[in-house]
């Protein structure tokens, strides 16, 4: 009986993991997508990511309370249904809208082709949120909370990472260079891709068994909300941050290295910017082996650290310094902003692990609260945007810089749980 008990859990932790995966894989279409949509709409770069991101804070909530009504595996089938029908949408809009004019913003006619790949984007965000939802709370029940817990949430952050490293770099391949003939056509093999994935994933995870802590029980009475305790809230504030500086370092550090205008700078900004993702999946890997000795607040204290200091050293190093990559002269100041992906690759889980310890039962409604949050990912990238317009792309990371001191704060201060006299069973 023990040993079936040991093979569900491994199966349900496999499916988890799996789930986490094609989370950034969609997720990080925003940016790549971005460029092409850029050299038409320049106001547009940060459209897609954030309309993407947008959709947590309209479905952070609710996927909260489909998780307690539905069950972990419901959800998940779900979001996988409206992952496929976003990504088409998406599709749809490198074939359908070109010539129909909507509006006119900043002097720029707006075609509904534009309209329909933001509906999409929007869509996926919808799935994305409740997978999140999903993926979270059970790995760390699954590794019984605690350093455990945020051992098995970096194990599937791993792969999360790996297949967030394929999305710049295989858009980068498909496009070359942008130009005024780049479209979304050009990008339609990675929309299949990713249908495919979506429909094969609904099928395996409809028939593995996942465990159910809420379904078939009387739901407990909640007395008080997870905000009554003051490290969930500046939890979720710190998540709020991490999605922006995760999402804003790798999009802004693409706009730059395309920006440097050179032939194939798109696809040679795809793969910088897929480096900082590897470096995300190498920090996975190593925190999943460490986190049972180290604990989590002494990781996120050690890397929002460390990417303070490697932006600090980006923003004052002269673009002068070059590095010679696929024979272009390549600022060296692009690859201490991609070697963040080592720090960032831990956020998440840290932050989350730390923010739901000692919850109980207000853990679920938690993970909700935290998914509305996410869409840090595409306010902050997007005020980046701002300050990049104005100032440069360069000298937005101080923005990236601000974020990461609030992080390094809740690390050392803020994540103690000061409530613990709050009843949690």
């Amino acid at each position: 009986m023990t040993q079936a008990k040991n093979n569900s859990k491994l199966i349900a932790i496999i499916t988890m993991c799996f789930i986490f995966a094609m989370i950034s894989f969609v997720t990080n279409m925003g940016a790549p997508f971005g460029n092409i949509w850029g050299f038409t709409y320049p106001f547009a770069k940060a459209w897609g990511n954030l309309m993407n991101f947008a959709a947590y804070l309209f479905m952070g909530i609710p996927a909260g309370k489909m998780l307690i009504k539905y069950g972990y595996k419901k959800t998940a089938l779900i979001a996988l249904v409206v992952g496929i029908v976003g990504l088409g949408f998406q599709y749809l809009s490198s074939i359908a809208g070109a010539g129909t004019k909507v509006f006119t913003y900043d002097g720029i006619p707006v075609a509904l082709n534009l309209i329909i790949y933001l509906l999409g984007a929007f869509i996926c965000g919808f799935c994305v949120c409740m997978l999140n939802t999903v993926v979270n709370p059970m790995l760390n029940l699954l590794g019984g909370g605690g350093n455990k817990g945020n051992q098995l949430i970096q194990v599937g952050g791993t792969l999360n990472s790996l297949t967030a490293t394929l999305t710049p770099m295989l858009t980068g391949i498909l496009v070359g260079t942008v130009t005024a003939n780049t479209s979304m056509t050009d990008v339609a093999p990675l929309l299949f891709i990713g249908m495919a994935v979506f429909a094969i994933s609904f099928v395996i995870i409809s028939r593995v068994s996942i465990p159910e802590p809420t379904l078939g029980k009387e739901q407990p009475k909640y007395e008080r909300s997870p905000l009554a305790f003051r490290h969930t809230v500046l939890g979720v504030i710190a998540i709020f941050f991490y999605v922006g500086i995760e999402i804003g370092i790798p999009m802004h550090l693409q706009f730059y290295v395309t920006d440097l205008g050179f032939e194939g700078s798109a696809a040679v900004g795809g793969v910088i910017a897929g480096i900082y993702w590897i470096l995300m999946m190498v920090g996975r890997a190593t925190s999943s082996v460490i986190s049972g000795k180290v604990s989590t607040k002494l990781q996120l204290t050690v890397v929002s650290s460390l990417a303070i200091c490697l932006l600090l050293i980006a923003i004052f190093m002269p673009d002068s310094s070059t590095v010679s990559y696929d024979g272009h002269d390549i600022p060296i100041k692009a690859f201490f902003i991609a070697a963040c992906g080592i720090c960032t690759s831990i956020m998440w889980g840290g932050i989350f692990n730390l923010s739901v310890e000692g919850l109980g039962k207000y853990t679920e409604a938690a993970s909700g609260i935290f998914m509305t949050m996410v869409v840090g990912g595409g306010i902050m990238p997007l005020i980046q945007q701002s300050i990049a317009s104005s100032a440069g792309n360069i000298a937005s990371y101080w923005l990236v810089i601000a974020m990461l001191a609030y992080i390094l704060f809740y690390a050392v201060i803020g994540c103690k749980n000061v409530n613990k006299d709050i009843k949690v069973d």
